[in-house]
């Protein structure tokens, strides 16, 4: 039977004494919540990395729709 309570080590630096220790409710809480903003900040940074190069796909073709040369809007854009 595997106990499902997450555990921390800690380490005495002064005597070298190592403790595995239960996590309290409020720090496995923490954990959670963690969890839970760092998955919210992944979606964020790819929703605006997807947003972004929409937008430049939107720039390069109106740009072409203006006339620019693939090469002229290749060293506007850097791309």
């Amino acid at each position: 039977m595997t106990n499902s309570i997450p555990t921390k080590i800690v380490i005495n630096c002064s005597t070298g004494v190592r403790e595995v220790l239960e996590l309290t409710q409020a720090e496995i809480d923490e954990r959670e919540a963690m969890a839970i903003q760092s998955e919210a900040d992944r979606v964020a940074d790819e929703e605006a990395a997807q947003a972004k190069a929409e937008a430049k796909a939107s720039g390069v073709a109106k740009l072409a729709e203006l006339g620019l040369t693939a090469e002229e809007i290749s060293a506007i854009t850097g791309a």
